[in-house]
């Protein structure tokens, strides 16, 4: 695969006029461009930007975020999914400070040994805020890229992101790398986007791809996914005296460290649903609903049997807090956050009814 020089020049100047003014392009901050470039991971750029500028606001920098408790970390990640981001955030935190006097290393060997840090997001940093001459290469530019050349190469694979990153490795001769990098992914992002026909007319290297006038549609190849894996987990959504039971998950495995609400495997009838709050502690009174719901992550599918049911005692096993105060401080990932609306509403109906 090789690439033309001349492409560089047009992309450049298309991105000065066309790129957007997302708030982690207002500087080359290492620490602002690798909060953003971990939080745009499988997250909408738009869905990103108030994370962004909340996150930043509340860790100004490096030493801040290595010693943030996870507990504030977690609710400020609360919502955008894949929460080992969050912890690998920390724990490279904690090694710059360690290793590096708390100031973001240049080097990019040094970036990439960060946890949590791959060789995109290295390459990524290293242009962006050092001008190092690495191809940062994504979905965006692997789109991008196979497009421009017709490639049949199968982006599913680690083969083919190597081949292109070899493509693109001689048009990063100079500082400029940075620019040229998010050129790549905001083509990708604004004009030849996935599951949309690209908007060719507007495309700065029209003239220059050999997948112009309809065969971009069989581009990128990809290999399908594995079907995901299904679990059931029967949801546990207990309430007493305007408190609602919290459990934590273990600090180890998916979702690590983060507040849910009690839930056990399997799917349970009513009864065994009451049976098992009994066994807690709580003196169940009543169900005072039951929902069905359904979360899915990128390789696993969860069905959530969820009974809402009144309690008579606050157990111990559990943490017992106000909504108002789970919204404030405990962070839920949104398979269980999809509750709170529901719970909220049971408990506004049951004060009105006592009220009555």
């Amino acid at each position: 695969m090789e690439l033309s020089d001349r492409i560089v020049e047009k992309l450049l100047a298309w991105y000065a006029q066309n790129k957007r003014p997302l708030p982690w392009r207002r500087d080359r901050e290492p620490y602002h461009i690798w909060i953003s470039e971990i939080m745009c991971q499988q997250t909408r750029v738009e869905a990103v930007k108030a994370y962004y500028l909340r996150f930043l606001e509340t860790l100004p920098d490096i030493p801040a975020l290595a010693s943030c408790p996870d507990d504030l970390l977690h609710k400020l990640w609360e919502g955008l999914g894949y929460y080992s981001r969050a912890g690998n955030l920390k724990k490279a935190a904690d090694m710059i400070v360690r290793q590096y006097a708390g100031i973001f290393p240049s080097d990019y060997t040094a970036i990439r040994s960060l946890p949590g840090i791959g060789d995109y997001t290295a390459a990524a940093i290293a242009s962006i805020s050092f001008g190092l001459p690495y191809p940062a290469v994504d979905g965006n530019v692997l789109r991008v890229i196979t497009r421009l050349t017709a490639s049949q190469l199968d982006i599913a694979k680690a083969h083919t992101k190597a081949v292109i990153r070899d493509a693109l490795r001689p048009l990063f001769r100079d500082a400029s790398g940075g620019d040229l990098n998010q050129a790549l992914m905001e083509l990708g992002a604004l004009i030849c986007r996935p599951n949309h026909a690209p908007d060719c007319e507007a495309c700065p290297l029209q003239k220059d791809c050999l997948s112009s006038g309809g065969l971009w549609s069989g581009i990128p190849v990809k290999s399908s996914n594995k079907p995901r894996r299904e679990e059931t987990h029967t949801v546990f959504l207990l309430s007493c005296k305007g408190a609602l039971a919290l459990s934590k998950r273990p600090q180890s495995g998916l979702l690590a460290g983060l507040w849910e609400f009690p839930n056990l495997p399997g799917e349970m009838g009513s009864q065994e649903a009451l049976d098992t709050a009994a066994s807690w502690g709580c003196r169940p009174q009543r169900v005072l609903r039951f929902v069905q719901r359904r979360h899915i992550f990128t390789h696993l599918e969860w069905k959530l049997p969820a009974y809402s049911i009144e309690c008579g005692e606050q157990a111990a096993p559990f943490l017992w807090a106000s909504p108002a105060d789970i919204r404030a401080r405990y962070s839920l990932p949104t398979a269980f956050r999809q509750f709170m609306d529901l719970l909220e509403e049971d408990m506004r109906r049951r004060n009105r009814y006592e009220k009555e």
